[in-house]
C-alpha cells in the first residue's frame, strides 16, 4: 500500500466519522424539532406553540357515574331506610350520571371508541331522562296524578313499563356488542339486562316480587360497574392494586 492509498483510506475514514457525527447531530435536531408524542413543534406562532396533547380514558368516569347513579335508583326502589320519596336522586342522575356520562361519551368518540361513545352518551341520556320523571317541572309525574286526591294513576306503572322494555331493548344490543370485551363488562350488562327485564315486567303486571328482584339485580349491575371502573382507575401504576377485567377477546 502505497502514501496516496493511506491518504485517501484516511480521508475515507475521516468523511465517515464527520458524516456519522453530522447524522448525529441531524437526529439530535430532528428530535428538537418534534414535541415527546412525536408531532412537529411548529413554533411559526411563537405565542401559541404546538404540544402534544394525550387524552386521559374517560371510562373510569363513565363507569363509576354509571355504577353511582345505578345504586341510587336501587337503594330507592327498595324503599331503603323506610325512604319512598326517591326526588332527592334527581340531582345524581342529572349531573353526575347524565352531564358526566355525557362527557365520557364525547371523550369516548375522540379517541376511537365507538362503543363506549354510544354506550356511556346513551346511558347518559337514561340518566337524564329518568331524572325528569321527578322533575315537577316537566310535568311528567303530574299527567298521571290525580289533581284532586293527590293519587298516582295505575297507568303511571304502565308508562314506566314502556319506557323500561325500550331501555332493555337498547341494553342487549349494548350486550352483543360487549362480547369481545372484558368478562366483567360482558356479566355486567347480562344484569342489567336482567334488571330491566323483570323492573319493566314488575311494572306492566303490578307484582312487587319482580320489582324487589330486578333491583336487587341492580345492586348486583352497581357492585360490577364499579369493579370496572376502578380497574381503569387504579390501573397503569396509578396504585399497587390492579383489579382483573378478565379479557375475553382471545376466547371469544
Amino acid at each position: 500500500m502505497d502514501s496516496n492509498d493511506f491518504a485517501t483510506t484516511k480521508s475515507e475514514e475521516a468523511g465517515m466519522a464527520s458524516s456519522s457525527h453530522g447524522n448525529h447531530l441531524d437526529h439530535a435536531n430532528l428530535e428538537r424539532l418534534h414535541t415527546a408524542g412525536g408531532h412537529l413543534d411548529d413554533r411559526s406562532q411563537p405565542a401559541l406553540p404546538v404540544y402534544h396533547r394525550t387524552f386521559a380514558s374517560p371510562s373510569p368516569l363513565g363507569l363509576i357515574s354509571f355504577a353511582t347513579d345505578i345504586f341510587l335508583i336501587c337503594v330507592f326502589g327498595l324503599q331503603a331506610r323506610g325512604v319512598t320519596a326517591p326526588n332527592v336522586m334527581v340531582g345524581c342522575l342529572v349531573f353526575y350520571g347524565g352531564v358526566g356520562q355525557f362527557i365520557a361519551g364525547i371523550m369516548e368518540f375522540i379517541t376511537g371508541n365507538t362503543f363506549g361513545a354510544t354506550v356511556f352518551t346513551s346511558y347518559g341520556a337514561f340518566n337524564l331522562s329518568y331524572a325528569m320523571i321527578y322533575l315537577p317541572g316537566t310535568g311528567i309525574l303530574a299527567a298521571y296524578t290525580d289533581s284532586a286526591t293527590g293519587a298516582i294513576s295505575p297507568s303511571f306503572d304502565q308508562a314506566l313499563s314502556l319506557y323500561l322494555w325500550a331501555w332493555f331493548i337498547v341494553t342487549v344490543a349494548f350486550t352483543i356488542a360487549a362480547m369481545r370485551s372484558s368478562w366483567v363488562l360482558l356479566i355486567d350488562l347480562a344484569f342489567l339486562d336482567i334488571c330491566l327485564l323483570m323492573l319493566a315486567s314488575g311494572f306492566m303486571a303490578n307484582v312487587q316480587g319482580l320489582l324487589t328482584a330486578g333491583y336487587s339485580f341492580g345492586l348486583v349491575v352497581s357492585f360490577l360497574s364499579y369493579w370496572a371502573g376502578c380497574a381503569g382507575l387504579w390501573g397503569g401504576g396509578v396504585t399497587p392494586i390492579k383489579l382483573p377485567t378478565f379479557d375475553m377477546y382471545t376466547a371469544v
